[in-house]
């Protein structure tokens, strides 16, 4: 079947079937490397997106569940020029040691700025719960959202 997508900005045309997780389109298809594989259960965080401005895992969501909401990637939020808050605050505070959980932690931490622009230390804790890192650069992460939630654009 042929899917309509619109990714970060973008609409896509995409022909897979209709219980393909939409993770495999957005790596496969369209060649985004931000949503990474990680479990493919939903558990860990990596592959996480924004579908209409709240927090999915893409490894979990068949193609056909998308319908029209616009899906926003790590690609999404920033450039290389012009990095978004949270992407700046994470290389500034080194907040990544591997660097596989990151896509899901920045995420994750978008989708509470979006919803509370001010969180407190325990709320991006919260917001970060479901976010697995096996590093354990936590406090570097949390220390991160807290730089960005300080710039006044997100």
């Amino acid at each position: 079947m042929i899917y309509r997508v619109t990714v970060n900005g973008l609409s896509h045309e995409v022909a897979a079937a209709p219980e393909t997780p939409l993770l495999y389109v957005l790596r496969n298809d369209l060649g985004l490397n931000g949503p990474k594989f990680g479990c493919g259960l939903g558990q860990c965080g990596a592959c996480a997106a924004l579908i209409g401005g709240k927090l999915a895992r893409t490894c979990s969501i068949a193609l056909r569940h998308v319908g029209g909401d616009p899906i926003v990637t790590l690609e999404g939020l920033g450039t290389m020029q012009k990095p978004h808050p949270l992407q700046k605050a994470f290389i500034e505070t080194q907040a990544a040691q591997c660097g596989y959980c990151s896509n899901g932690m920045i995420m994750a931490a978008k989708a509470l700025l979006d919803r509370n622009p001010n969180p407190s230390d325990d709320e991006i804790k919260d917001a970060l719960a479901d976010q697995l890192c096996r590093c354990g650069t936590h406090n570097r992460i949390v220390s991160a959202v807290r730089k960005a939630a300080m710039e006044p654009v997100r």
